[in-house]
């Protein structure tokens, strides 16, 4: 794969509450929008599109920060969109 490949991301952070999203959400936010990318906030998951490389490091960064806030489970799906 080139430097240039476009990825979807799909992620969800657990527990997951509705309408509460918890620290552990809002961390997994953050370091998606912290790497510059622009997540898309859904009922059940989060999805984020963006280049593979940089999304490699956002989902690291998510996965640190989630879990240090507290999440049980993180489900990370990406599928390439180019």
């Amino acid at each position: 794969m080139s430097d240039e490949t476009t990825v979807r991301t799909e992620v969800l952070v657990e527990p997951f509450h509705v309408n509460d999203p918890g620290p552990h959400v809002v961390a997994a936010i953050d370091a998606l929008e912290e790497s510059g990318l622009a997540p898309d906030m859904g009922p059940f998951a989060t999805e984020v599109e963006g280049d593979l490389a940089v999304t490699i490091e956002a989902v690291a960064r998510l996965l640190h920060a989630s879990f240090a806030a507290g999440a049980d489970a993180v489900q990370v799906r990406i599928e390439r969109t180019d």
